[in-house]
């Protein structure tokens, strides 16, 4: 039985499987999928096979149901939906070859047999992944949601009141209040285009196009300077050559860019300095967003780009910049790392390829 045969081999198959595996280039497979996801596939295959009542007939019933909770296992290890369809086909073509090698003799019936299990495997543990998937993003959709309404109505309810405080007179427009305003205005500006980019990420709806790394720079620079001087300090932004070019979404990537910038005069302290600079190598520009925030607690790199994390003790905003900023770098072909420069500030550089 084939199933016997998967069970007396199963180190042999999981060995070459992983080989073949860590080779593909697309879907590219993850560390977890090549420790953990390849014996999930093995074992739900045998269990499979097993659940056949005869070479003739096969419980279609319990095979889903199995299926169905694999499905639910691969969601929980992180693998997406291509790795499921494509490790199946791996480990089931590895599993012929080493029948082949040892001379076990494989029936058309034990090929038919083979063939339906993987159809049904594949089809019941692709559902109910996609189910689980659905349910979590329709979680994090309502959660989401909710933030952002909270916080846009924070901002505005804050800048109503400091616009009703300078029109009845009571206030100077220059004065404290005043910035009050600026502020939330400022914030509201800032959560909406993130959003934007947001949403754009997550529908795919991008504009590549060729940007000027100086161009880019110059219109990050406006907003950041302004909201460094309202809050005591020191912006320095030094462009770049003109003829130096990236590709991407300029939305997207300013959204970004902003945000980086945004967090580091959000945690330095006061009458500290910030810095972005651009480093560029044969192929690619690393734009770095240096800051005064004292360095990050520990743990924290680890962290930071997961979304709903905030960075310290100023909770304002909904958690989602840094998460935002890596889905940009992902969706642009570069990445995005923080390095902690302890007692003194941290280091965020977006890395893109040149254009």
């Amino acid at each position: 039985m084939l199933a016997n045969f998967i069970d007396a081999n199963r180190e042999a198959i999981l060995s070459r499987a992983r080989a073949r595996v860590a080779t593909r280039t697309s879907p590219t497979p993850s560390e977890e999928e090549l420790v953990n996801g390849i014996p999930v596939f093995l074992s739900q295959l045998g269990d499979a096979l097993r659940l056949a009542r005869s070479t003739t007939q096969i419980d279609h019933v319990k095979l889903t149901a199995s299926a169905e909770r694999h499905g639910a296992d691969l969601f929980r290890l992180g693998l997406s939906t291509g790795h499921v369809v494509q490790d199946y086909g791996d480990v089931c073509q590895v599993v012929t070859e080493i029948a082949v090698e040892q001379n076990m003799p494989i029936s058309s019936e034990d090929f038919r047999l083979l063939n339906l299990c993987v159809d049904d495997a594949i089809a019941g543990a692709v559902t109910e992944y996609a189910r689980q998937r659905e349910r979590v993003l329709v979680t994090q959709g309502t959660a989401r949601l909710g933030v952002l309404a909270h916080e846009l109505r924070n901002l505005l309810s804050t800048a109503t009141l400091a616009f009703e405080s300078i029109k009845g007179g009571r206030v100077s427009a220059g004065g404290s209040t005043g910035m009050v305003l600026d502020r939330s205005l400022t914030g509201l500006r800032d959560l909406i285009d993130r959003s934007l980019a947001d949403v754009r990420l997550d529908a795919g709806i991008e504009q590549v196009e060729r940007i000027s790394v100086a161009a880019l720079i110059e219109e990050v620079e406006i907003g950041a300077a302004l909201q460094a001087e309202a809050r005591g300090l020191r912006f320095t932004a030094p462009l770049p050559p003109r003829d130096m070019w990236v590709n991407g979404d300029r939305q997207i990537l300013v959204a970004a860019l902003s945000n980086l910038v945004h967090n580091a005069c959000k945690f330095t302290r006061k009458e500290g300095a910030i810095t972005l600079s651009t480093e560029v190598t044969a192929d690619r520009v690393r734009l770095s967003i240096e800051d005064e925030c004292g360095g990050l607690p520990p743990g924290a790199v680890e962290r930071l780009f997961h979304p709903f994390v905030q960075r310290g003790k100023d909770l304002t905003g909904v958690g989602l910049g840094l998460s935002i900023c890596l889905k940009a770098a992902q969706a642009s072909g570069g990445t995005i790392a923080v390095r902690d420069l302890p007692g003194k500030g941290c280091v965020f550089t977006l890395e893109l390829p040149r254009g």
